[in-house]
């Protein structure tokens, strides 16, 4: 299967079958397309990957876990600047041998889970929901990073950052002159339920006055405001960065104070790994415990191992992680409320409110960090 991406600077053909890349550059913008290029168009294949772990990452920490005890815990994350952090879980679970694989998308990561190829996973919160109404055997025991969401608008708009009268006036201009308003987002995504939770909070509602356009792969986001597609895009990080210091977008609003919060990653286990592993399960979560106590006193951490995975700049690399939060914390209320908005957007069939709430366990979060359940987000 061939698919074709195309932006100004960019064309780049992929082969998700055989995994080759036929890449034409052209312009002054070139290097910086083809970085998110190389380093999201992975996401994309997803189908073709299914359950098949993407191990440079994994094989370049393996020798970490050479001198550390057995049995090994195998634990699974997808690739991202948001994820990267997990490849230093070796250096902070001194007493567990970590073996890490990365995966192209969340789904496979959740798909390899559920097989049992690996013990532990870093997923997302939407992930998460979306098993619990599949009546999968996923247990969250402990947060990881959140935030990483960007509403950008096309810079000739004349937008200031979080001027919302100023976008309600552009929006009813665009009405008068019988002109959507688009916005890009990916449905499904953590991106496009916040967007669309942040537009209800301030008056504007996404189903009647703007336009959603679905453009699944967030790499494209900026093509598409360059083409003048859409107005606006609600994108994710590195994508956001990057189209802000190339100038070809600016940044609208961080989409955080609706009822869902900035929620992004969980980890998450199964219950007979709970059953058979729990002194496993307390180093692991000890060790993620410290790893975001590292990332929260020193960015430079996270910086330079995004820069060891991906083709990004150090500037855009630290622009980027402005915009994510080391969090160990599992949000409950939040996850609650994001149940709620996948409802109403018919992203689920079923309410599965009550067995989100419940299935999370705190116990080896409370054991890491020596505090309650209520101090770890149960009732946030």
């Amino acid at each position: 299967m061939l698919y074709k991406l195309t932006f100004k600077s960019v064309i780049t053909v992929v082969n998700f079958k055989t995994r080759e890349w036929f890449v034409m550059l052209k312009g002054r913008k070139a290097g910086l397309l083809l970085g998110i290029v190389m380093m999201l168009v992975l996401a994309a294949c997803g189908n073709a990957g299914a359950n098949q772990s993407e191990n440079s990452e994994a094989g370049a920490d393996a020798a970490a876990t050479n001198s550390k005890p057995s049995p090994i815990l195998k634990m699974g994350y997808a690739k991202s600047v948001m994820s990267y952090p997990m490849t230093l879980l070796p250096e902070t679970t001194e007493n567990l041998n970590v073996e890490l694989s990365s995966f192209s998308s969340g789904n496979d990561v959740l798909t390899a889970l559920v097989s049992k190829s690996i013990d532990v996973a870093q997923i997302t919160y939407l992930h998460y929901i979306t098993a619990m109404g599949k009546d999968l055997d996923i247990v969250p025991i402990s947060g990881q990073v959140n935030g990483g969401t960007d509403i950008l608008v096309e810079k000739s708009l004349g937008l200031e950052a979080d001027d919302w009268d100023g976008l309600k006036k552009v929006i009813a201009e665009y009405k008068e002159q019988k002109k959507p308003f688009r916005v890009a987002a990916s449905r499904g995504s953590a991106q496009d339920i916040q967007m669309r939770g942040e537009f209800l909070l301030h008056g504007i509602d996404p189903a009647k006055d703007i336009e959603i356009v679905n453009i699944p792969n967030f790499v494209d986001h900026i093509a598409a405001i360059e083409r003048g597609e859409v107005e606006m895009v609600t994108t994710v990080e590195p994508v956001a960065s990057q189209a802000k210091l190339n100038g070809t977008a600016t940044h609208f609003t961080f989409p955080y104070n609706q009822a869902a919060g900035n929620l992004t990653n969980l980890i998450v286990t199964r219950s007979d790994v709970i059953k058979d592993r729990p002194a496993d399960l307390e180093a692991f979560v000890g060790g993620v415990v410290t790893l975001l106590e590292k990332l929260d006193g020193d960015k430079q951490i996270w910086i330079d191992v995004v820069n060891k995975y991906t083709p990004l700049d150090e500037v855009t690399g630290a622009e980027a992680l402005k915009n994510a939060y080391p969090d160990h914390k599992i949000h409950r209320e939040s996850a609650l409320a994001i149940v709620k908005m996948m409802l109403e957007l018919d992203y689920i069939q079923k309410d599965v409110s009550e067995k989100v709430g419940a299935n999370i366990d705190y116990t080896f979060l409370s054991k890491a960090t020596g505090k309650a359940k209520e101090e770890l987000g149960f009732n946030d």
